[in-house]
């Protein structure tokens, strides 16, 4: 029976805009369109990328790694046939998973693909159209859209057809402004529950984190959280962050509001304010010194320490430490007093100087 109904021709692509229509209404009703601060060139945006993404993008990778297994493993074509249903949907969802975590993860630490995932960080506000907002080539080298065309080829169709819907509904939810989770966290009782949920699922919670735009707020994590439909990778490869709370802003801290052409073209098309990330001549600058920074710090203020040393704010963090590997140092001042803040990125005892600078300053 349940093949039954998952061999219905496009059952998959009926029930995802079903889902979508959903959140849309739930939204509406909910008054989160009406108040939305989103402009034309952020609609343009979201929902020209989810158009093309479905199809012109999904369409040519499915058929390309179809025609690829066909003509150079023929063998393998069908060979999961044999396999029950739920076998293969737990294949095809973890190695997905396991996929799109490194693949997302990398598009935070590599300048290229930040690049292209960039405009995904751009939004300002969350909402269920936000989870399809990237570069066009993003979607054309994401790693689990052509694990779709591969576990096709390989005969897990309707393994495939079910594990999209299940995919869809966790990303969605976790993109939209109805945050489920927000009233499971008001009855104590529900806690222990919510904990094994949100260690296995990502949640709307765990997720906006990731979208916030500063870890000064204590809840936001712009560099962790990279998870799409599980929490467990995070959890094992440590950069998951898991807070009962919500960001209270979005986006990113150097954002010059590029038209859409650059956000979803490049490299294509490149960004004409210089200030951008996308345009031709931007290149971010060392900026490390070899002397202490003298703060006065505020006693039980949240500082955010530049790591990477390129922030023009030291030795305060302002955002350019994206499409690197290094991530900012959230410490909070113990007193109120002048403090040696380190420039030069050496320190042992980060964020205070040590005086390592001394030996490479000669």
């Amino acid at each position: 029976m349940r093949e039954d109904f998952l061999s219905i021709p496009n059952i998959d692509i009926y029930i995802v805009a079903g889902i979508l229509v959903l959140f849309f209404l739930m939204e509406t009703i909910a008054g989160a369109l009406q108040k939305s601060k989103r402009s034309a060139n952020d609609w343009i945006q979201e929902v020209g990328s989810f158009a093309i993404l479905g199809l012109i993008t999904k369409p040519l990778i499915l058929f390309s790694a179809i025609f690829l297994g066909q003509l150079l493993f023929p063998s393998l074509n069908y060979v999961l046939n044999g396999n029950i249903l739920l076998l293969n949907l737990l294949i095809f969802l973890l190695v997905d998973d396991f996929l799109q975590y490194w693949y997302h993860r990398s598009a935070h630490e590599y300048e290229f693909l930040w690049k292209l995932h960039r405009p995904h960080h751009q939004a300002e506000e969350m909402g269920f159209f936000v989870s399809y907002r990237n570069a066009a080539l993003y979607y054309l080298l994401m790693p689990n859209i052509w694990w779709i065309g591969i576990f096709t080829f390989l005969g897990g169709a309707y393994a495939i057809i079910l594990g999209v819907i299940l995919k869809q509904i966790i990303i969605i939810s976790s993109h939209s402004t109805l945050s489920y989770d927000k009233i499971l966290y008001r009855y104590k009782w529900l806690s222990p529950i919510v904990f094994v949920w949100e260690r296995i699922f990502i949640t709307p919670a765990f997720h906006h984190s990731h979208h916030g735009k500063s870890q000064l707020d204590g809840t936001s994590d712009p560099n962790g959280n990279f998870g799409n439909m599980f929490s467990i990778w995070d959890q094992f490869f440590g950069t998951a962050s898991f807070h009962r709370a919500f960001p209270s802003e979005y986006g990113l801290q150097n954002n010059p509001k590029e038209n859409w052409k650059a956000s979803y073209l490049y490299p294509v098309i490149k960004s004409k304010d210089p200030k951008s990330e996308l345009s031709s001549n931007y290149s971010k600058t060392d900026q490390r010194k070899a002397l202490p920074s003298e703060q006065i710090l505020e006693k039980g203020r949240n500082y955010l320490w530049c790591r990477c040393g390129f922030s023009k704010n030291q030795p305060y963090c302002d955002g350019n430490h994206h499409g690197t590997k290094f991530k900012p140092l959230l410490f909070q001042a113990k007193s109120s007093k002048k403090s040696r803040i380190c420039s030069c990125k050496l320190t042992k005892t980060p964020p205070y100087c040590d005086d390592s600078h001394t030996k490479f300053s000669k």
